[in-house]
């Protein structure tokens, strides 16, 4: 299994718009890292959610329930996306100034790489969200 962590604007679409739904398009990402993350996935990673620009924290986590395939918001043939759905609520968001402030995970992408939608996350970065976000064990 690999994990990833997945960013939306909780104005635009939340952690509570994924819960209830069999599976939702991850639409809409026009980068090529974020994409071609999104190609690597297998049925039943799991990810991080978390809300940018209004709150900055890791709210949940979602499950990939469909491989990539074409972003249906384009015609343009270079994007693919998955599709997610709810899998677990975090009991305690996980800020990312708690994250920054965190030495074991000064290296994960969320700390390095601000503006990538679709990022990477190391079993050894999952643990630790988990544990700070009161997942324990981690899922």
């Amino acid at each position: 299994m690999n994990y990833w962590l997945f960013k939306s604007e909780p104005s635009v679409f939340s952690f509570e718009d994924l819960k209830g739904k069999a599976g939702t398009q991850w639409d809409g990402v026009r980068n090529y890292a974020a994409r071609n993350n999104m190609k690597a996935m297998q049925i039943g990673d799991l990810g991080f959610f978390y809300h940018s620009n209004d709150g900055l924290d890791i709210v949940g986590i979602a499950e990939v329930c469909a491989l990539a395939h074409q972003d249906s918001t384009t015609d343009d043939p270079r994007w693919e996306c998955v599709d997610i759905r709810a899998f677990k609520d975090m009991p305690k968001p996980v800020t990312l100034e708690q994250a920054k402030a965190n030495p074991q995970l000064a290296d994960m992408a969320l700390v390095r790489l601000g503006r990538l939608s679709v990022q990477p996350v190391t079993p050894a970065e999952w643990q630790e969200v988990c544990r700070m976000g009161g997942l324990t064990p981690a899922p």
